[in-house]
């Protein structure tokens, strides 16, 4: 049985390979605070949320663990981790004791505040060297392509029948 030949590139492998070639200019500064490339999107995740109003009491570890990209047992040894070094707070949800809330503490808001320098200093060379256009072309079709890829796989099938 003769296999069929692919048409389109390998669009995961390139995505991996783009996010490799971004990280490979992050993860020094990663390095540089001890900190891995998990703990990282963990502390990014608190950072964001945590001057938001819903972000105040701590993130819910479940959120934490979709935004971060983070498989739950994986998350719980980050945490872990990122508590036995102070940076991050884990405690009961107010509004539902089941749930464990997540909040990053001083230290690991000044390392988000210091990392962030660097990281936007690269992406601003991203921009110099790619165009502002261009740049935000690949996070508008970035978007898409999350967008398409998460919406129902029965919508889709229904349009084309």
């Amino acid at each position: 049985m003769k296999q069929q030949a692919f048409v389109h590139r390998n669009l995961p492998r390139l995505l991996l390979q783009a996010r490799e070639a971004v990280m490979t200019h992050t993860r020094p500064s990663l390095r540089e605070h001890g900190l891995s490339d998990q703990q990282w999107r963990v502390l990014r995740v608190l950072g964001e949320h945590a001057n938001s109003k819903d972000g105040a009491e701590g993130v819910e570890t479940g959120r934490v663990a979709r935004e971060a990209f983070l498989l739950g047992p994986s998350l719980t040894g980050v945490l872990t981790r990122m508590e036995r070094d102070g940076l991050i707070e884990r405690s009961r949800c107010s509004q539902d004791a089941r749930r464990t809330v997540v909040r990053a503490t001083p230290l690991g808001l000044s390392k988000v505040a210091k990392l962030s320098e660097a990281i936007e200093a690269h992406y601003a060379w991203m921009e110099s060297e790619l165009g502002k256009q261009k740049l935000a072309q690949l996070y508008q079709l970035l978007d898409a392509v999350i967008q398409l890829e998460t919406s129902p796989m029965d919508e889709a099938i229904e349009e084309m029948e």
